[in-house]
């Protein structure tokens, strides 16, 4: 893989508590974001049909979509972008054949349907959030037998936990839903942050030179492979929003989002715990 040519940033020109500062800021403002949408919805994240069940049609019509969403009294209407006049419409009611009907009466063309019930929708969401659970613990599980100290390993396990949260605020601020896709892609999120911030870990407490040298070069790396990651997703939820594939923008957007947020994470909020830790704190 090549490498991207990484700027030395001076670290040493800042204090521990600026280079803390703004990840700690977003996580708080991402936490009072999915507090306050809890709040107003009952969810922190509004769920899809996935989880909370209901009958999702593609339909075709010469309408716009406020109207679509006014005439059958659906929950939401998206355009689909590769085909022209054809929209995705979602309603709670799983009453496939009732709901067809309608927007047949309504003089739009069915193309296809999809339901999902209430109780297979709740056995989904409790089983999407134990995987999130599990697969958490065992990365704080790992975190702490790799380096069997608290500083570095509590490092890794807040830096995973904000590049959660703040895709799931974004995700709210942006209208995506929660679903299957992008429950996997929080899970993705977790081994992607794990890995970068191991990485850092590694370079700055088990190898030779000092804590600048061996910074720069665990970020010669780390930003090579998220800055590759980031565009690569970038370029798959473009392209599967102009061709009209279901999942996968919304896949491609919230790990964009989280890549980003593990850069900020990793190089800022992780660095500054591993410097307070390197010169100040228990291993001084």
């Amino acid at each position: 893989m090549a490498s991207i040519e990484v700027s030395r940033i001076d670290y040493a020109r800042y204090s521990d508590r600026q280079l803390a500062a703004i990840p700690l800021v977003v996580l708080v403002l991402a936490l009072g974001v999915l507090g306050g949408w809890y709040l107003a919805t009952g969810a922190p994240v509004t769920p899809g049909i996935d989880f909370t069940g209901g009958t999702e049609l593609q339909i075709r019509a010469g309408a716009s979509a406020a109207e679509i969403e006014s005439t059958l009294g659906a929950e939401s209407v998206s355009p689909v972008a590769s085909a022209p006049d054809t929209y995705l419409v979602t309603f709670q009611s799983t009453d496939t054949d009732a709901i067809a009907q309608q927007a047949r009466g309504a003089g739009y063309e069915v193309q296809s349907v999809q339901s999902v019930s209430a109780s297979f929708g709740g056995d989904t969401q409790r089983l999407a959030l134990v995987g999130i659970l599990v697969a958490f613990g065992g990365m704080s599980v790992l975190a702490f037998l790799l380096f069997r100290t608290f500083v570095p390993s509590i490092a890794i396990v807040i830096s995973a936990f904000s590049d959660i949260v703040v895709p799931l605020a974004l995700m709210n601020l942006f209208g995506i839903q929660l679903s299957l896709g992008t429950v996997a892609a929080l899970l993705m999120l977790i081994g992607y942050s794990v890995d970068s911030d191991i990485l850092l870990n590694n370079h700055v407490l088990r190898r030779s030179g000092g804590f600048y040298e061996s910074a720069y070069r665990a970020m010669r790396t780390g930003v090579t492979m998220t800055l590759t990651s980031i565009t690569a997703m970038a370029v798959m939820a473009i392209t599967a929003t102009l061709f009209g594939i279901p999942l996968l923008p919304e896949i491609g957007t919230v790990l964009v989002f989280g890549l980003a947020v593990d850069l900020m994470n990793t190089y800022m909020l992780n660095m500054s715990l591993l410097r307070w830790y390197k010169y100040e704190g228990i291993a001084r």
